[in-house]
């Protein structure tokens, strides 16, 4: 059991140092030519792909974007990340339309008021008088 859990982590091992290796530009290779390193990583078992991870593998470096850092930090504009979202109640621009909508409404609450008023005044004087005496 002990054999076939050693023989899998070794054929893991090489593949996954192999395709690494197979995958770095040339310009990144370290200590070794990008051939030499394929070759040692097949040929010796394990120090093969040891040795890959240990010195041949390029540095990771902290900006690793392929463009130039602009206003956007490097990422594309997809991947930018987003600005939270604001409560309505703390968005100044959301509070700014209520408080013109509700001037607006209040306007023409009034309007309807005086046009009540004027319709009730109105029939006030062609109604006839219920408390006068009658007679």
């Amino acid at each position: 059991m002990a054999r076939v859990v050693f023989a899998v982590i070794e054929i893991a091992l090489l593949v996954f140092c192999l395709i690494d290796a197979v995958q770095t530009p040339d310009s990144a290779m370290r200590n070794l030519p990008k051939w030499a390193w394929i070759v040692l990583i097949i040929i010796l078992p394990v120090v093969g792909p040891v040795a890959w991870l240990i010195a041949g593998r390029p540095h990771k470096t902290q900006n690793s974007a392929p463009w130039p850092s602009t206003r956007t930090a490097g990422f594309p504009e997809y991947e930018r990340p987003r600005r939270a979202p604001r409560a309505p109640d703390d968005d100044p621009e959301f509070l700014a339309t209520l408080k013109k909508s509700n001037s607006e409404h209040e306007d023409l609450l009034k309007q309807w008021e005086a046009d009540l008023k004027r319709r009730e005044d109105e029939l006030r004087k062609d109604a006839p008088d219920e408390d006068a005496p009658k007679g």
